[in-house]
C-alpha cells in the first residue's frame, strides 16, 4: 500500500564495523528484535545491533527500491552516508525511544 510510512535502516556492530541494511514499517519494534536477538540471523550471529542510520520513506515500493540501492552501494559510500547523518556513530535507537517516551 503506497503512502504508508516505512523505514530503511543501517545497523552496525561498532564504529566502521559490519553493516546490515534492512526495511521495516515499525522501526522501534524491528530494532528491538535485533537487540534482543529475537531471530537467529546474521545480525544476532555477528552482534550487529547498533542503529546508526535510518530514513523515513512513504510507500513500500519506494522503501524497497531505496533498500536495494543502499545494499548495492560500495562500502565507502555507506560509511560516508552514516558519517554525514551520524558522525559520532551514536546508537540512535536510544534517542528514538526517548522521543517516543
Amino acid at each position: 500500500m503506497e503512502g504508508k510510512r516505512y523505514y530503511v535502516y543501517i545497523l552496525a556492530s561498532g564504529v566502521h564495523g559490519t553493516l546490515y541494511i534492512g526495511i521495516t514499517n515499525s522501526l522501534l519494534r524491528r530494532i528491538h528484535d535485533h537487540k534482543t536477538k529475537r531471530n537467529k540471523s546474521f545480525t544476532s550471529k555477528y552482534r550487529i545491533e547498533k542503529l546508526v542510520y535510518y530514513e523515513v520513506i512513504d510507500g513500500i515500493r519506494s522503501a524497497i527500491t531505496r533498500e536495494k540501492q543502499l545494499k548495492f552501494w560500495k562500502r565507502q559510500w555507506k560509511l560516508n552516508l552514516i558519517n554525514k547523518f551520524n558522525p559520532e556513530w551514536r546508537d540512535l535507537y536510544k534517542e528514538i525511544i526517548q522521543a517516543y517516551s
